[in-house]
C-alpha cells in the first residue's frame, strides 16, 4: 500500500495531555492503520512517523507518535498553529498528514 498523493484528512477534537500544556488530536484508527501499513517497521525513535501537517492555512512538520491508550497515533499541536487558527481544547479541527522522508 502507498499513501495517497493528497495524505489523509479527518476532522477530529483537539484536546489536553493530562492538565499539562501540551494538545492533540488523535488520528482515526482507520487512518492509523493505513499509515501503520504503509510505513511498517521504517519507524523513529519510540515509534513516531514523521509528517507534514495542515490545519487551516497553517502547515508544519511534525510527527506521529502511537498511543496505547488512545489506540491509535496522536499528533501534537503546538501553541503557535492553536493561536494562528484560533482553536482551543475541545474544538474540531480538520486536519491533513503527509507523510514525509519516504
Amino acid at each position: 500500500m502507498s499513501a495517497p498523493p493528497d495524505g489523509w484528512t479527518f476532522t477530529t477534537s483537539l484536546w489536553q495531555w493530562k492538565g499539562g500544556a501540551w494538545r492533540f488530536v488523535t488520528v482515526p484508527e482507520d487512518v492509523s492503520d493505513e499509515v501503520d501499513e504503509v510505513v511498517g517497521d521504517a519507524t523513529g525513535g519510540f515509534g513516531s512517523v514523521r509528517v507534514e501537517v495542515t490545519v487551516g492555512s497553517t502547515t508544519w512538520l511534525t510527527s506521529l507518535f502511537p498511543s496505547t491508550e488512545q489506540g491509535a497515533y496522536v499528533l501534537p499541536v503546538k501553541k503557535a498553529v492553536r493561536t494562528a487558527e484560533g482553536v482551543g481544547d475541545d474544538d474540531p479541527l480538520e486536519v491533513t498528514i503527509r507523510l514525509v522522508g519516504r
